[in-house]
């Protein structure tokens, strides 16, 4: 990056709430220190990432966004074809975008929006900054490192010479309040435990349908220690959860996707959860013992290896989502089943996270933003 400080920064990322909720939270970083900058989202054009933006609000406002018409890469031939036609169609949008901007500087969050966003970097001749999140770079992120005037990463890569920042959380996945009144403002009892289960901003029909068996198998797991749910399932499986949890008497709140995050993370005593960057950093912030369920279908396993930090250092627990419920009912439940129903558990994982210091990502991100050295 160069020594002058930007006017406008361009997050090239979406696709996933996972690459949007980071840019989000260093915006708001941004505009705090800098009120006069402006704040621009280049991502996909997948219904999401629309969703997610006009819901959010940067300075009282709905964050500034345009649709990139980018497509995943992938090595089956169709896929492969639909990227590769559409990587002119993205880079040549990124130009414009990059052209009507005073003083830009790309921040380039990661994935498949990011990717041609850097080469319309590259050939406007503008800085570009990468955020890395996961452990595991996918081949998108370790593209733009060659091409990056700087690269930070809340996650420590293997062999890669990165500079490592805490993670990266915004604001809205705080709590606003103490567990009570964040348990009173979904509507449940302020006293009674609270387990908060997500499968992210997209659910994870695995997680739940292990959690209805659950509930249907054996209720006494969540009525002898008189639990109550928080459930995001994503749009596919939240009738059939609700129902689950409304037949074993089960106090519950199910939503598709959980706007109000920070306040579910607050209300929780305890949590199940994929272990996408972002959510393992939620619970890094909010101080939950989370039991991590990565997603088993990416080769490289690079949620599991978000998580395990965290796991070394005493602060989580990890399991493998086997996909298969009978599978997952002899071999995940009694993982969930002991961190709800054991203290001296969550205890010692609350212990771990107090250890892990503050989750100050957005903050320092932002600040090598607004130095703009090399």
């Amino acid at each position: 990056m160069s020594h002058t400080q930007p006017r406008t920064v361009l997050f090239a990322g979406g696709g996933t709430g996972g690459h949007l909720f980071p840019a989000l939270a260093i915006a708001e970083e941004l505009l705090e220190r800098a009120p006069g900058m402006r704040v621009r989202f280049l991502a996909s054009a997948r219904t999401l990432d629309a969703e997610i933006l006009r819901a959010e609000r940067l300075a009282g406002a709905p964050p500034d966004f345009e649709a990139i018409p980018a497509l995943p890469f992938g090595v089956h031939p169709g896929t492969l074809a639909r990227f590769l036609l559409s990587w002119g169609g993205a880079v040549r949008a990124g130009r414009a975008a990059i052209r009507r901007a005073e003083a830009p500087v790309v921040v380039a969050m990661g994935g498949f929006v990011a990717a041609p966003c850097v080469q319309a970097a590259r050939a406007e001749g503008v800085p570009v900054l990468m955020v890395n999140l996961d452990a595991t770079p996918g081949r998108a992120n370790r593209w733009i490192a060659r091409h990056a005037g700087r690269v930070l990463t809340a996650a420590a890569v293997e062999g890669a010479a990165w500079e490592v920042v805490p993670p990266i959380v915004r604001r809205s996945a705080r709590p606003p309040g103490d567990a009570a009144s964040c348990r009173g403002r979904f509507g449940l009892d302020a006293d009674r435990p609270t387990l908060l289960v997500t499968g992210a901003s997209q659910g994870a029909s695995s997680m739940n349908r292990l959690l209805a068996a659950m509930v249907a198998r054996d209720p006494g797991v969540f009525t002898r220690g008189g639990w109550q749910v928080i459930h995001q399932t994503g749009k596919a499986d939240v009738e059939e959860t609700r129902s689950a949890y409304r037949g074993a008497g089960i106090p519950s709140v199910v939503e598709p996707f959980l706007r109000e995050m920070g306040t579910a993370w607050g209300a929780a005593t305890v949590a199940v959860s994929r272990a996408g960057a972002g959510l393992v950093a939620e619970s890094w912030a909010n101080r939950v013992p989370t039991l991590f369920l990565p997603y088993p279908f990416h080769r490289d396993q690079h949620q599991r290896r978000n998580a395990e930090p965290l796991v070394r250092a005493g602060a989580a627990e990890l399991a493998t989502d086997h996909v298969h419920v009978e599978a997952n009912l002899t071999r995940t439940a009694p993982a969930i089943a002991a961190l709800m129903n054991e203290p001296e558990r969550r205890e010692r994982l609350a212990r771990g996270l107090a250890a892990l210091g503050p989750a100050d990502g957005a903050a320092r991100v932002a600040e090598a933003i607004l130095r703009g050295r090399s």
